[in-house]
């Protein structure tokens, strides 16, 4: 990180340990009482409202589509392409400087600068398409050992190939909204017969997710080389799992009914721009993966992340401390897997990484893994103790990235259980 990147300030108050700094500067939809949804870019406890910023007149020299910024989602803007993007979120990044005083003693700056605490954020694209990856070396490990056979706990092709699946998109919520327990078929190892019921093994799965900002044709591939030009930004992704639903449902065809219905997400995306300073190498790949999966660049990302549970009235739990680079398949390889077979993808696709676990207990990132299904209940700090998620509950996810004195962060993805309908 440059010296002079490493000391820019900004007349906007952003407090210590702000996910949301001059070198973030991520984008989201929002809407309060009296705006529509619109684009906006967080800073500190502010949101920079891009549409009273172009109806001023500080995007001219741009050659923006009329209205661009005024829209319930990023799809549209996303698709203008990365130098059009790239060159909108420095331009806002030169008006916040400290010693800009374009936008600080311009009149509309009240206008511009609209409070978060105010606002509603909304989701930040609309998801054509959903894959789920499952790329955690740790978290495939871990349920091998509890599903299978624990000498022989990755399947044959797991090391060759980013494995994943097709989810579902409509089913994916901004932070904020509580879900309901799913209902579902599920047979224990000591059932005769399937039952039927709410499930009683419901699960976060914390995962981080990228949005596609570029599409392809049916027949064309992305390299790995090639993979950054068509990833905007990221999330975090919480991939609610019915544990009891999918284990009597996922053999043979995959996920299913203990996945779809519900995926929770962080409304800000954080350009792929603002986290260039924390790519890191990820774990040695061994046996060599193939030439088209075969990466020049480090491809992972420091990223730290966290859990937390608060019961219903409660004050929250950590349960998780994990990074997104300990990722064994990072998001070139992903997306390189995803398309060489020729999938087209489109603006506004989500991908997500599959559950994010590290190599200690507090590292993983699953109720099934942190009390290791059900056989070791973790206690929160209330005294209560957990298997898996109650009704209730209020699972949070928060993640940052820092660096001398540098961060960028997610803010956070939380959800309330609710019992089923």
């Amino acid at each position: 990180m440059s010296d002079q990147q490493s000391a820019l300030k900004t007349w906007v108050e952003v407090p210590k340990n702000s996910d949301f700094t001059i070198y973030n500067l991520p984008f989201g939809i929002f809407k309060n009482k009296r705006l529509s949804p619109r684009i906006g870019i967080a800073i500190g406890v502010k949101i920079v409202d891009l549409s009273v910023l172009d109806q001023e007149g500080f995007f001219s020299d741009m050659f923006l589509p009329e209205g661009i910024f005024l829209s319930d989602s990023l799809n549209e803007f996303i698709a203008l392409g990365k130098v059009k993007t790239k060159k909108v979120r420095e331009r806002v990044q030169e008006l916040l400087l400290e010693d800009n005083e374009t936008l600080r003693d311009h009149s509309i700056r009240g206008k511009v600068m609209v409070n978060r605490k105010e606002a509603e954020m909304l989701m930040p694209v609309k998801v054509g398409d959903y894959t789920d990856f499952y790329s955690s070396i740790e978290h495939a490990t871990n349920v091998g050992k509890m599903f299978r056979d624990p000498e022989n706990a990755l399947l044959p092709n797991w090391r060759h190939i980013p494995v994943g699946y097709h989810g579902r998109a409509s089913s994916i919520i901004p932070s904020g909204i509580p879900i309901h327990r799913p209902k579902g078929q599920f047979k224990d190892p000591d059932m005769e017969m399937p039952s039927f019921g709410p499930s009683r093994r419901l699960d976060f799965e914390l995962e981080m997710a990228f949005i596609t900002g570029k599409e392809t044709k049916m027949g064309e591939s992305v390299s790995t080389d090639e993979a950054e030009e068509y990833i905007f930004g990221f999330v975090l992704f919480n991939d609610w799992s019915a544990r009891d639903i999918q284990a009597w449902e996922y053999v043979p065809l995959g996920p299913f009914l203990g996945k779809s219905f519900a995926s929770s997400i962080s409304p800000w995306v954080v350009t792929l721009e603002a986290l260039e300073p924390f790519k890191v190498d990820g774990p040695e790949q061994k046996p060599e993966v193939l030439d088209y999966l075969k990466c020049a660049q480090p491809g992972n990302y420091d990223i730290n992340l966290e859990v937390f549970i608060a019961p219903e009235g409660q004050k929250p739990s950590k349960v998780c401390t994990s990074n997104f680079k300990y990722m064994y398949w990072n998001v070139a390889q992903q997306l390189a897997h995803h398309t060489v077979n020729g999938c087209n993808i489109n603006v506004g696709d989500m991908m997500a990484s599959g559950t994010i676990s590290g190599a200690t207990e507090d590292s993983y990132g699953s109720m099934l893994e942190l009390a290791w299904k059900g056989s070791k209940p973790i206690k929160l700090e209330t005294g209560e103790e957990r298997k898996f998620i109650e009704d209730g509950d209020t699972v949070i996810m928060k993640g940052y990235a820092e660096k001398e004195g540098v961060r960028v962060g997610f803010g956070e993805v939380e959800s309330k259980v609710l019992p089923a309908k």
